[in-house]
């Protein structure tokens, strides 16, 4: 028998919302004894946290409404079967509370996402299953134009967590030279990501080429340790720099954003002093509420500060190396190499 649906007080602007839990109790990493419940509790204890990290922007849902269960994955453009899915447009029904904003896809098509505006969403949203929350790096007032820089650090097979820590540093150092500043966080995963913020006057085409150049400049440093090669085959076992991140609606999970391993593992704001010896399976579902009580939001200074990316664009146009492949399913792009990975080309 299913346990009766609960309702929980959420504190807002508006003063309290009243947002339902149905089936509290339903396993959501049955490994842990994690319920769904749990889940919505996990957000609300880090509350400031997540909600600076989607305030006002159009966010894409990773539900996962079966919970993560053994062999449950996540449907994909190509395969549509999985057991969790990504909503990129608002759901029919949802609370009046539940603001939207109007976005583009690449291909010109538009939608109106989720647009987080108080923590009730939030937990409106963890009642439908969302684990993951994918903020654009946009505010809904000017869509079009990025306001944060986010630098992918993707550990390729053979290197890991501490590969990316080290080649962390070096962005650091990089972003010091050019007078910017950079947030780090755990992916959840293996990864880390580091987040810029920028003034909203460039378009995602220059932003990415920013991306572009920034990783050009640390393979040229660490050619051992930092590939930019879009195509697997050619990446060996370094960290990539995954420059189409920064595309129109590529997004990142969220800090405070649950991810759907077996230990339940979230991304993490990290001080930098951090970063070389954290390990990201110490940040948990369990742990963060506590670590958060004690150390606060670390990415707060994300929204006191905004750079320039005229000296990445500098950069770029010094480098003179051209653009590199989008992903498949963005139209062709002017000034775009070839989408036709290195062993295909060679063998024509």
């Amino acid at each position: 028998m299913a346990t009766p649906a609960v309702e929980i007080d959420v504190e807002g602007p508006e003063g309290v919302r009243k947002v339902r839990v149905s089936s509290p109790d339903k396993p959501y990493f049955p490994g842990l004894g994690v319920t769904k419940l749990q889940v919505v509790e996990y957000f609300l204890a880090v509350g400031p946290g997540i909600l600076a990290a989607l305030r006002d922007r159009p966010t894409t849902l990773e539900r996962w409404p079966g919970g993560v269960t053994e062999g449950a994955k996540l449907s994909t453009r190509q395969d549509h079967s999985g057991d969790a899915f990504y909503q990129k447009r608002a759901p029919k029904g949802a609370p009046d509370y539940v603001e939207t904003a109007r976005i583009t896809f690449p291909s010109g098509r538009p939608a109106d996402e989720v647009c987080p505006t108080e923590l009730a969403v939030v937990a409106w949203a963890a009642n439908l299953g969302t684990l993951t929350f994918h903020p654009w790096p946009v505010r809904r007032d000017h869509p079009d134009h990025p306001d944060q820089l986010r630098i992918d650090l993707d550990p390729q097979p053979g290197t890991d967590f501490s590969h990316a820590a080290r080649v962390a540093a070096e962005a650091r150092s990089l972003l010091g030279e050019l007078g910017m500043r950079a947030f780090p966080k755990t992916s959840g995963g293996r990864g880390l990501h580091l987040y810029v913020p920028i003034e909203p006057r460039w378009t995602f085409v220059e932003a990415r080429r920013a991306v572009i150049a920034f990783g050009r400049e640390l393979e040229r440093r660490m050619p051992d340790q930092v590939t930019l090669s879009w195509w697997k085959e050619d990446r060996g076992e370094r960290v990539f720099i995954d420059f189409n991140q920064m595309a129109r609606d590529r997004t990142i999970a969220s800090a405070y954003s649950i991810r759907p391993t077996p230990h339940a593992q979230v991304s993490a704001p990290l001080l930098w002093e951090e970063v070389a010896d954290a390990r990201p399976e110490d940040f948990t579902i369990h742990s963060m509420p506590t670590r958060f009580a004690e150390v606060g939001d670390l990415h707060a200074g994300i929204a006191e500060a905004a750079f320039s990316l005229d000296p990445l664009l500098e950069l770029s146009d010094e480098q003179d190396a051209g653009d590199l492949p989008y992903p498949p399913e963005y139209p062709k792009m002017a000034g775009e190499p070839k989408r036709v990975q290195p062993s295909k080309a060679r063998s024509e």
